[in-house]
């Protein structure tokens, strides 16, 4: 796979350039706070199933293989000598393939793969995959797949992105590499994907192809086990799952928790994300990043103590950039690429004493065909031909826009955002609203250079906070990062953001 990614902006430490801001005061007659959603227990008790799984049929189904862990190999060699559609039932006990490295269970369509109580298929840090093969609609259920080492950006279930596959009340742990890749229509179910390298699932199918994913009522915990961020500083590379250029996914009531990294990141060219009534917490690293994308719902999450980890290494080193709970970059609504919004809508959503909140950002210096884009080779989703975003053409309507990602249409309300800072431990450099973008410098020939794309998505771009609540010490960025803005400035000219929101300094208050 070519990948290419990054995180956090390093041309966030660039010197930015928005406009300043003038006073006013909130007006006393502000509605009555919005309805905030549950706390999050309701999401984690349907996905605490990583220590709680579900137990497989105790007896083989009628007409299923029954697969021996005695004999090396009996899974591989029984799913060889089979047809497709067959179902494969595993007895308890420890499961293993032959000895080899390329040694894996080569799937047949419509193949079926159910693990008794106690059935574990473990690669003993010896084989690569476990289920690989193109063949569609492949069905895994109560097994648990551990111990593989998968190379990096590789996975070890469904190698081969295959698709309509079916995981559902399955445990991948402790493998290298993902634990999971992902193929069209693929359907990830009450499973636990728990301790891998690198990702517990890599959305990412060659030939950009994946639609109609669903991930539903998982349990999504301590993935990246080896830093990967640290190893290859800036690969954008880990965290709990991966999506690279998903069009169409469904991530629901899911425990993404305690991820060495991000918990959900989004990256490239994805379109149409519902991300709902997820419980989010205590990742390293930001919540969710919505990265270079389009069109998305986040609506109904509990989003709670994230980015404690690399948002305190970033101020330690001396790093002002607002690094938030929820980070959007270069990403925005789009009404010319079908969804089922034609918006970014942030509603509903309880963000608690993470280290700052949400971080709109646009890279004045990353469009089509410039050297700072990191998704190298890529375009937007409205441009065909990369190489035509050169001069003269990108000067002038449709390309100068179009070449662009851009952080627009962006809708944020009725959400409650509380802050205790003696909870996260932080002062002056947490607690953070932001929308800004760097001053363009790069390359010699962009059209996007100076102010041009800072003013953009501070006043044009129809990025907008309204109707929230906000408690604790919360403070506003809309220029350089070290410049903060009370709630009376930001809601004053010339930004007017959050009309109809409340604010209360104290978080207990």
């Amino acid at each position: 796979m070519t990948r290419r990614r990054r995180g956090v902006p390093a041309v966030a430490r660039l010197t930015l350039a928005l406009l300043a801001a003038t006073g006013c005061t909130n007006g006393a007659d502000a509605p009555a706070e919005p309805t905030a959603p549950p706390s999050g227990s309701t999401a984690a008790a349907v996905a605490r199933v990583c220590d709680d799984p579900a137990a497989g049929p105790a007896s083989a189904p009628a007409g299923a293989v029954t697969v021996d862990p005695a004999v090396v190999g009996d899974l591989a060699a029984k799913t060889r000598s089979n047809p497709p559609n067959t179902t494969f039932w595993l007895l308890p006990g420890t499961h293993t393939l032959e000895p080899e490295r390329y040694a894996q269970v080569m799937t047949k369509e419509g193949d079926t793969y159910l693990g008794a109580p106690g059935a574990v298929l473990d690669g003993r840090k010896t084989n690569n995959y476990a289920f690989s093969g193109t063949s569609p609609g492949v069905t895994i259920r109560h097994l648990t797949v551990q111990g593989f080492v998968a190379p990096h950006d590789e996975g070890v279930v469904n190698h081969d992105m295959a698709d309509g596959w079916v995981i559902e009340h399955a445990t991948i742990q402790h493998n290298s590499g993902a634990g999971l890749m992902a193929g069209a229509r693929q359907q990830v179910r009450a499973s636990c994907l728990r301790d891998n390298g690198q990702y517990g699932m890599n959305a990412y199918k060659t030939g950009d192809s994946i639609t109609g994913l669903l991930v539903e009522g998982n349990e999504i915990v301590g993935n990246n086990t080896d830093d990967w961020e640290q190893r290859e500083p800036g690969c954008g590379c880990s965290g709990g799952i991966k999506f690279w250029a998903v069009n169409g996914a469904d991530v629901r009531g899911n425990w993404v928790h305690d991820n060495r990294g991000a918990g959900l990141w989004a990256d490239n060219n994805n379109n149409d994300f519902r991300i709902e009534d997820n419980l989010l917490e205590s990742n390293d690293g930001a919540a969710l990043v919505y990265e270079s994308s389009y069109n998305a719902v986040i609506r109904n999450n509990t989003i709670r103590r994230n980015d404690w980890v690399e948002g305190r290494r970033h101020a330690a080193a001396g790093d002002d950039f607002p690094y938030a709970a929820v980070y959007l970059s270069e990403a925005g609504g789009e009404p010319r690429i079908p969804a089922r919004t034609d918006r970014i809508e942030i509603d509903r959503n309880l963000l608690e004493d993470n280290w700052s909140g949400i971080t709109l950002w646009e890279n004045a210096d990353r469009f089509c065909n410039s050297p700072a884009n990191t998704s190298t080779g890529y375009c937007t989703l409205l441009v065909k031909d990369t190489r035509s975003c050169a001069k003269p053409a990108i000067d002038t309507a449709p390309l100068y826009s179009d070449c662009r990602w851009k952080t627009q249409r962006v809708d944020i309300h009725d959400n409650r955002f509380t802050l205790d800072t003696s909870v996260v431990k932080c002062a002056a450099a947490c607690g953070r609203m932001a929308v800004l973008a760097n001053y363009g410098t790069y390359p010699d020939w962009s059209p996007y250079q100076g102010k041009r794309v800072a003013e953009a998505i501070t006043l044009k771009q129809d990025n907008r906070w309204h109707d929230n609540a906000y408690r604790g010490p919360w403070n506003f960025v809309v220029d350089d990062p070290g410049r903060r803005l009370d709630s009376a400035q930001w809601q004053g000219m010339p930004y007017q953001q959050d009309t109809g929101s409340t604010f209360t300094p104290q978080a207990g208050g």
